[in-house]
């Protein structure tokens, strides 16, 4: 009943920038909690970054926490995530994921119930 769709990927080199989005639709209500993951060809699901409901917290692997923002627009039924100086271990199929009722943010993709499709960023040396 809900479809996420991401785009915005593509490729670029050391320290450009991105913007991802992820757009909801059908039965959006009572979507919660949204995330951003990636995963690498041979490598596990990793999550990025997460968001609550209404914006107001916030969490990021390590790694990406001084370069990546999440962002959310509920009236828009979209999410965002702004990734600058992108380095090439940033190279990924990135994938949004959403709760659809009720839920804090959570490293584990077992939590999500909502996926897209993914989009690709590559970044080159």
């Amino acid at each position: 009943q809900v479809q996420l769709v991401e785009s915005g990927g593509g490729l670029v080199q050391t320290g450009a920038s991105l913007r991802l989005s992820c757009t909801a639709s059908g039965r959006t209500f009572g979507i919660s909690t949204g995330a951003w993951f990636r995963q690498a060809p041979g490598k596990d699901r990793e999550f990025v970054a997460g968001i609550t409901w209404n914006g107001d917290t916030t969490y990021y692997l390590d790694s990406v926490k001084a370069r990546f923002t999440i962002s959310r627009e509920n009236a828009k039924n979209t999410m965002y995530l702004q990734m600058n100086n992108l380095q090439p271990e940033d190279t990924a199929l990135y994938y949004c994921a959403a709760v659809k009722s009720w839920g804090l943010i959570s490293t584990a993709p077992g939590q999500y119930d909502y996926w897209g499709q993914g989009t690709q960023v590559t970044v080159s040396y």
